[in-house]
C-alpha cells in the first residue's frame, strides 16, 4: 500500500472538506430536527461518487461504496446538541469561524466533522482504487444520537436489516483509537407525600424530605460502585429534579429525580436498578425506582420506541478491527494510542446490544462536545479521512 499517496490525496482535499463541513454547520440540526443536514450530506455523497445513496424511513443517510462481500460501516451521528446559553459564546455557533488551522461552530467536534472524513475517505477509495472485490463501505450519517445514542442503528439493523461486519464510530477520539466506552442508562425514582396546609406542616408527609434522604443514599452509592481497570469507574448522579404541590403555601405531595447512571464493564440494567431499589431510604420510603423509555418521532416523523438502556461494549486490543486500524494509522502517523471514551456513542447498539465490533476513530476532541465556542481542527479531518481510505484494505487484506 502506498501510504504516501493516500496521505498526498487527503491533503487534497483540505479545502473541500472544510467547505463541507462550514456548510453543515450553518444548518441548524439538534435532534429530531436534522433534514437540513441529512438532504446536504446525501447531495456531497452523491456529489464525490457514492454507488448508491439512500435515506431510510427514519431519516439516515446511507452512502455505499465499492461492490464486495465484506461490509465496513462508518458511522456519524449528524445531530447535535443546542446552542445552550448564547452569552457563553464568543462568535455565532452557525456562523462559525475559520483559521488556518481551526473551523470553529456547534458541531465541529461533536460530530459533523466525523461524516465529513467519513465522506472523503470514501472518496481516496474509490480515486485510488482501494476497494477491491473484498469489501464495501458504508458510510452512515444517523440521526438522535444525541437525544437516544443508539436508537439509529436499532432501526437499521432491525428494520433496515443492514449488517456490517465491524463500524468504526467517528466520534472525537483526541486523535487516539478507541476500543470501548462505558454503557449508560436513564433512571427515575418517584416517592409520594400528602399534602397539606404550609403553616401545619405536621398534618403531612412531605415528598421532597423524604426525597433528601433518598439523594443521600445516592449520593452515597456512587462511592462504592464497581471499578474496571480499563473502562474505570461505574457512576451515577442526580441529573433532575421534579416535584408536585397544590402551592407554595403547601406540603409537596410527590417528588421524582432522574439518574443518570453510567455503567462500566460486568454492570447491567438490571443491577444497576437493584442497587437503587436496596438502598435504606429508597425501601423505608417505598419508592418507586424505573428506567425511561424513549419515543419521540424523527425528523420523518417515524417513532421507535426504546428502553433509555446503552449498554457497555468493549473489543480486544488484538481484535482484528483494532489491529487493522493501528496498521493503518502507523503506515501514516506513527505509533497510535489506544484507549476508550469517557462519553457514549453509537456503539452501545451496534456492539453493545447486537455484538458487531466498533472501533473509534474520529476527528476533534471530546472536550469540545456540548461546550461553548466549539471548535476542531483541519489537521484532524485530513488525518482521519487518511486512515479511514487505508483501512478497509488492511483489514481485507
Amino acid at each position: 500500500m502506498d501510504f504516501s499517496k493516500i496521505k498526498a490525496a487527503a491533503e487534497g482535499y483540505r479545502a473541500d472538506m472544510t467547505k463541507f463541513l462550514r456548510e453543515l454547520v450553518a444548518i441548524p440540526g439538534e435532534s429530531c430536527g436534522e433534514e437540513g443536514h441529512i438532504r446536504r450530506i446525501e447531495a456531497e455523497m452523491k456529489k464525490v461518487g457514492f454507488d448508491k445513496v439512500v435515506i431510510d424511513p427514519m431519516g439516515n443517510v446511507m452512502g455505499y461504496m465499492g461492490a464486495g462481500k465484506t461490509l465496513i460501516g462508518y458511522d456519524a451521528h449528524i445531530d447535535t446538541v443546542g446552542v445552550g446559553n448564547r452569552d457563553n459564546w464568543t462568535f455565532d455557533p452557525y456562523e462559525g469561524f475559520e483559521t488556518d488551522e481551526e473551523i470553529g461552530g456547534r458541531g465541529t467536534s461533536d460530530q459533523l466533522g466525523g461524516i465529513v472524513s467519513a465522506v472523503y475517505g470514501a472518496k481516496i477509495m474509490k480515486d485510488l482504487g482501494l476497494l477491491s472485490d473484498k469489501c464495501t463501505v458504508l458510510v452512515t450519517g444517523t440521526v438522535q444520537e444525541e437525544d437516544c445514542d443508539g436508537l439509529c442503528w436499532q432501526y437499521i439493523i432491525n428494520e433496515d436489516k443492514v449488517k456490517p461486519e465491524f463500524v468504526v464510530i467517528t466520534e472525537p477520539t483526541d486523535g487516539n483509537i478507541y476500543r470501548g466506552q462505558r454503557g449508560r442508562m436513564e433512571i427515575r425514582v418517584d416517592v409520594k407525600g400528602v399534602s397539606c396546609h404550609g403553616s401545619a406542616p405536621e398534618r403531612g408527609d412531605n415528598a421532597i424530605y423524604k426525597m433528601a434522604d433518598i439523594l443521600q443514599d445516592i449520593r452515597e452509592l456512587n462511592n462504592r460502585l464497581h471499578f474496571d481497570p480499563f473502562l474505570g469507574k461505574g457512576t451515577v448522579t442526580t441529573s433532575e429534579i421534579f416535584f408536585t404541590s397544590p402551592s407554595r403555601c403547601a406540603v409537596a405531595d410527590s417528588c421524582a429525580v432522574s439518574l443518570d447512571r453510567r455503567l462500566t464493564d460486568g454492570e447491567t440494567y438490571q443491577s444497576a436498578l437493584e442497587e437503587v431499589r436496596s438502598l435504606p431510604s429508597v425501601k423505608k420510603y417505598g419508592a418507586e425506582v424505573s428506567m425511561y423509555k424513549y419515543e419521540r418521532p424523527s425528523w420523518t416523523g417515524l417513532s421507535y420506541p426504546t428502553d433509555a438502556y446503552f449498554p457497555t461494549w468493549v473489543i480486544p486490543e488484538d481484535h482484528p478491527a483494532t489491529t487493522a486500524m493501528v496498521e493503518a494509522y502507523r503506515g501514516m502517523y506513527g505509533e497510535p494510542k489506544v484507549d476508550k471514551w469517557t462519553f457514549s456513542t453509537n456503539g452501545v447498539s451496534i456492539m453493545g446490544r447486537y455484538g458487531i465490533p466498533c472501533i473509534g476513530f474520529g476527528p476533534g476532541k471530546e472536550a469540545q462536545a456540548h461546550a461553548p465556542n466549539e471548535k476542531t481542527w483541519k489537521e484532524d479531518l485530513v488525518r482521519c479521512a487518511a486512515v479511514y481510505a487505508a483501512l478497509p484494505t488492511m483489514y481485507c487484506k
